[in-house]
């Protein structure tokens, strides 16, 4: 990782500019250095360094070193040492904000739909969604979408948060109570989809649902009720349709579902799902059945 990228980090974390770069010139320096000194390896102009060295040292973030009457330098906090103290600041301030911010929220008056149209945003509100989680989780896709939601959801399972995965394939490092789903197969499921459908829902108050056809995505987040309770709603269904049957001979069960017209007809949606995701309210002509 460049300085560069360390300097934006600690912006990231409430330092200004002009004290990332001269905390980490102190840093690299690794020995006690005069304003001047700062400035000229940091690029912090000169007319402000000492301003903003006392900022680093108000925040504990460096110390003055005196070497005699008029000669000062400064140190830096070793960096395990700052982010230790600054870890420590974070989790403060949000135990406090997490029983302040509820206490002066007003009622929901209107329920948010937020549109996303690109594979990262979708997958960074999907994580965003099983990181709120805080009683039960609820999820379902491909494994190449479910992938980048372990780390979080494992966190979730570990606090005690109930989670269920239905899983289109084989996955090696299951989370959760996983189900691979296996009626119908995944590439089946594709083609009546025409994309790889993912459905996170956390405490039945949020949900991310979306589609995914190669690098391309698109799908919505919703606190709505009604939209969270399908997509749960959704996960329960084809979790409950495989624990029914297990208990079932595989082969009858193999044969009524590959059979049965009333479910190939529930079938026949053939990229209809896809294309409502993908378009919004605009309404794709369904395939006459002959």
């Amino acid at each position: 990782m460049s300085q560069q990228s360390v300097i934006d980090e600690l912006g990231r974390l409430g330092m200004s500019g002009y004290e990332a770069k001269a905390y980490v010139a102190l840093v690299a320096a690794g020995t006690p250095l005069n304003g001047y000194e700062v400035a000229k390896r940091s690029g912090v102009p000169r007319s402000t360094v000492y301003e903003t060295l006392g900022k680093l040292v108000a925040r504990g973030a460096a110390y003055e070193v005196r070497a005699g009457e008029a000669s000062v330098g400064y140190l830096s906090l070793p960096p395990s040492a700052l982010l230790d103290r600054m870890r420590r600041e974070f989790d403060a301030s949000i135990d406090v904000l997490s029983d302040a911010l509820p206490q002066i929220a007003a009622p929901t008056e209107v329920r948010i739909v937020h549109n996303l149209t690109d594979r990262e945003s979708l997958l960074a509100r999907a994580e965003d969604v099983v990181a709120a989680a805080r009683d039960d989780l609820f999820v379902s896709g491909w494994p190449g979408e479910i992938a980048p939601l372990k780390a979080s959801a494992r966190r979730a399972e570990s606090e005690g948060v109930d989670v269920s995965v239905v899983s289109f394939g084989e996955d090696e490092e299951p989370v959760g109570r996983t189900t691979v789903h296996r009626y119908s197969s995944p590439e089946v499921v594709l083609e009546n989809l025409g994309c790889r459908l993912l459905v996170v829902a956390a405490d039945r108050e949020q949900a991310v649902i979306g589609g995914v056809v190669g690098d391309d995505a698109w799908g919505v987040y919703t606190d709505d009720p009604a939209v969270v309770l399908v997509a749960v709603e959704y996960v329960r269904h084809d979790i409950a349709l495989h624990l029914v049957a297990e208990k079932l001979a595989p082969d009858d069960f193999e044969h009524f579902w590959e059979n049965e017209p009333a479910l190939r007809r529930l079938r026949d949606d053939h990229g209809i799902p896809a294309a409502l995701l993908q378009l919004g309210t605009a309404r794709p002509q369904r395939r006459r059945r002959r």
